[in-house]
């Protein structure tokens, strides 16, 4: 769905992380909707690098891009001399910024602080050198155990990946002060959707539930998951997000959710209607009480003033519109 009328004739487009779950779908959308507007993707493509607690350090991947026919540019963003190149050999009007370690169990303080908050601020110059609307992915985990529903200035991180985010955004503030572009950070909450399968263990449990279920596996499931409540958002809405965010009626950081609270029992339900499958769940003891969150709720309230923005999709819809995909991932990468 198209969600400007903008033709973004002429204009230039970058997307940093964009071989990656939201980078790319944002490629496509620009593609598919804006075939004028020349859109470069510059990602730091997995090379086999782990993080200390045996994760990916980066969930780029080739195959998220399969069709783009834009331009595409690997690097990190913490590589001076390629953000020295970006400034001086183009001319961006938008930038989209998705690029980050965006494992929230990462433990490595110094290269999430690098990459997430210092490479930003690089960034931001090269936006207002460029005169270039800014759009970042900032996230859900600012708030850490904060009471729902959520709300900007009530964060509290529990993590260095959520104060990462939460700098990201308080350097933001100190810009909208005195810039005339304009610079809006989306907080992103539970995302699920085509494009997350790279992601592996951090993929969301829509995926990784499906795929047990088609493996004929008993879903498992914490004690209780009918009390453990998320705002899970499909991508399609995380895109209408970004994309009105190209130019709000005001500049600021704004939750990206659908404003409900669902519970992971309900996506093994609707999964297994889909699926057709007939399943009995495994229920297992927590081992995470205490430091868990057990309700996140988007306030959108803001979001929708700013931007314009209305989520469409109920998980029901979104879970019957991404089982298809579910599926061939399953046929073609897990087994």
């Amino acid at each position: 769905m198209k969600y400007i009328e903008n033709d973004l004739k002429g204009k230039t487009i970058l997307i940093t992380g964009g071989a990656g779950f939201i980078g790319s779908n944002l490629a496509f959308y620009f593609q598919n909707n804006h075939p004028f507007a020349k859109v470069v993707v510059l990602d730091s493509f997995r090379s086999g690098k782990m993080l200390s607690n045996g994760n990916l350090k980066s969930f780029g991947h080739f195959k998220n891009l399969l069709g783009f026919r834009g331009e595409i540019i690997s690097g990190d963003i913490n590589d001076k001399d390629l953000l020295l190149d970006l400034e001086i050999n183009y001319k961006f009007d938008y930038i989209f910024h998705e690029a980050a370690i965006s494992d929230t169990t990462a433990l490595e303080q110094d290269l999430m602080i690098k990459t997430n908050v210092n490479a930003y601020k690089d960034l931001l110059e090269i936006a207002l050198r460029h005169d270039a609307n800014l759009i970042y992915a900032s996230s859900a985990a600012t708030y850490g155990n904060a009471k729902s529903p959520q709300r900007v200035g009530r964060e509290s991180p529990q993590n260095v990946y959520g104060f990462s985010k939460l700098s990201m955004d308080n350097i933001s503030r100190e810009y909208i002060k005195t810039s005339d572009i304009s610079i809006v950070g989306l907080r992103y909450f539970n995302v699920y959707g085509s494009g997350e399968y790279f992601k592996d263990k951090t993929a969301s449990m829509v995926l990784q539930f499906g795929h047990q279920l088609l493996a004929g596996k008993k879903p498992r499931l914490f004690v209780d998951s009918d009390k453990i409540l998320r705002d899970f958002i499909y991508i399609e809405d995380i895109i209408q997000a970004n994309i009105k965010a190209m130019n709000p009626n005001e500049s600021g950081i704004y939750n990206v959710g659908t404003g409900k609270a669902r519970s992971f029992q309900d996506i093994v339900n609707i999964l297994q209607r889909e699926l057709g499958t007939t399943l009995e769940c495994e229920y297992i003891e927590n081992p995470f009480v205490g430091s868990y969150q057990f309700h996140t709720q988007a306030d959108i309230s803001t979001t929708k003033e700013a931007l314009g923005y209305k989520p469409e999709f109920e998980m029901e819809d979104a879970i019957k519109d991404y089982v298809k995909e579910i599926k061939r991932l399953y046929e073609e990468e897990v087994k």
